[in-house]
């Protein structure tokens, strides 16, 4: 009985072709959509690290206490780390 099923289940596991890969229906807007996001990422992380030097240096110049070290270091940290993602994505996508 068991040679019966294993004859039975090999016969139309032959029958199934290979199916041929194609694109999804909406692959390309999609597509557009990561690209316009890996934009923003990358513009957004060279905006914070661009605010961060200045912020530090407007602190340096005015003479006064540094009153925000920790949003300086957090602005280039996020910045670093926006600009990172906006690479890793771009080269995921192979673009």
């Amino acid at each position: 009985m068991l040679l019966a099923v294993h004859d039975t289940v090999t016969t139309v596991v032959a029958q199934i072709g290979n199916p041929t890969p194609e694109t999804p229906p909406v692959a390309d807007k999609l597509m557009k959509l990561v690209r316009y996001f890996n934009w923003f990422v990358l513009l957004s992380g060279v905006t914070a690290i661009t605010y961060g030097g200045g912020r530090f240096a407007w602190e340096k110049w005015s003479g006064g206490g540094l009153d925000s070290p920790k949003m300086v270091a957090g602005a280039m940290i996020g910045g670093a780390t926006a600009t990172s993602a906006g690479t890793i994505m771009n080269s995921v996508i192979g673009a």
